[in-house]
């Protein structure tokens, strides 16, 4: 049924492994290389030179044909202008959620349904569907649901909790059960020893190794206030924008006996309250408010019913999951924790998940912080 597949190659490890996979399963593969960042305007980092390198080199080896596309006007329409409006008010947004919402499996979907002529296209994501690695369990009559991979250390179903059920119903992960170590493996064994040992990408993409102070002052004008102590009501410092701060972030303050972290963003005075010690209870929290999710499959028949979902919650993807209790309100959802986490953050995205499967997400936008201050 599906057998021309679009796969995003990004010039690592794991999407040449995938191509591979996909080649021995005997399907006709086309190779797509997005470029989502002018990395000619000098404020950003693009290192898609190389990337592109690398994944050349791998559709050679694996006689793929090889196209490079462009997304950059609606990476910038949809993603960075959105990650600027939220640090403008104070949010700190996850431009990886996005750009996959709306870049990876919307923009460059759409490209090679409409461009290519391809059944289906294939990333080389840590995470499985319900219809299996390569489609093999697809079915017209049901929704796809997303599934936790094999490697639970390399999982990256965080990143796809807002991608849509259209183009999700029509997308491969080759590498869904294999370790991230099987990975490389089967990279050195097939001779693509350029993208074999290469490191994964780390951090936002077009910073690259810039402080993301320094990038995001090119964007956002400096806006001078106070760091105020929470404890005492004291003045401890100077900042220069509240954008270039989030919520549990270490301030380097000089002359104070303890590290202050941050607590709170005032949009209003434009002052950051602090509090003293990485483990003072005030970032700590087991209540929160979001928007409306957007639930994968379909809404938990708890939810719909008027009930209480417990489920999993993460709203970083490289913590453990924490057990919680959601119930719908008037706004979108509310939370409550089993266990109060660190920093949870007003823009990012809380996660759900229920036995292996990632259920969706919502954008956080309140914090229950009982602080008088």
């Amino acid at each position: 049924m599906f057998k021309k597949i679009a796969l995003g190659i990004s010039g690592g490890v794991d999407s040449a492994v995938a191509a591979l996979l996909l080649k021995r399963g005997g399907f006709h593969i086309e190779g797509v290389f997005m470029r989502n960042w002018d990395s000619n305007y000098e404020a950003g980092f693009c290192s898609d030179e190389k990337d592109f390198e690398d994944a050349t080199f791998v559709c050679r080896k694996l006689d793929i044909p090889l196209h490079r596309v462009y997304f950059i006007k609606e990476y910038w329409n949809e993603v960075f202008t959105v990650l600027l409006e939220e640090y403008e008010t104070g949010l700190t947004p996850n431009p990886d959620i996005l750009c996959n919402r709306y870049i990876k499996f919307d923009s460059f979907f759409e490209h090679c349904r409409n461009n290519l002529g391809v059944d289906a296209i294939a990333t080389g994501h840590y995470a499985n569907t319900s219809f299996g690695p390569f489609l093999e369990r697809y079915s017209d009559d049901e929704g796809v649901r997303l599934l936790q991979p094999a490697d639970k250390h390399k999982d990256q179903t965080f990143f796809l909790s807002q991608v849509k059920q259209f183009s999700l119903r029509r997308c491969m992960f080759p590498i869904a059960n294999l370790l991230k170590s099987q990975v490389r493996e089967i990279a050195k064994t097939e001779g693509l020893l350029n993208v074999a040992n290469k490191k994964d990408s780390t951090g936002i993409c077009f910073i690259g190794k810039k402080r993301f102070q320094d990038f995001i002052e090119e964007y956002i004008d400096t806006r001078y206030g106070h760091f105020i102590d929470i404890d005492t009501g004291q003045i401890v410092g100077e900042h220069g924008g509240l954008h270039k701060w989030t919520v549990g972030q270490r301030c380097c303050l000089a002359n104070w006996k303890d590290a202050y972290f941050i607590f709170k963003k005032d949009l209003i005075t434009n002052n950051i309250y602090v509090v003293a010690g990485t483990k003072h209870p005030a970032i700590w929290n087991d209540l929160c408010f979001t928007r409306k999710p957007h639930w994968i499959n379909q809404e938990p028949n708890e939810l719909s019913q008027g009930g209480v979902l417990s489920c999993s919650f993460r709203f970083q993807h490289t913590k453990p999951l924490v057990p919680c209790k959601i119930v719908n309100n008037s706004e979108g959802l509310t939370i409550l924790l089993d266990t109060k986490l660190r920093a949870i953050t007003e823009g990012q995205f809380g996660v759900f998940y229920k036995n292996g499967e990632c259920l969706g997400s919502a954008k956080i936008t309140d914090v229950c912080r009982n602080v008088t201050y």
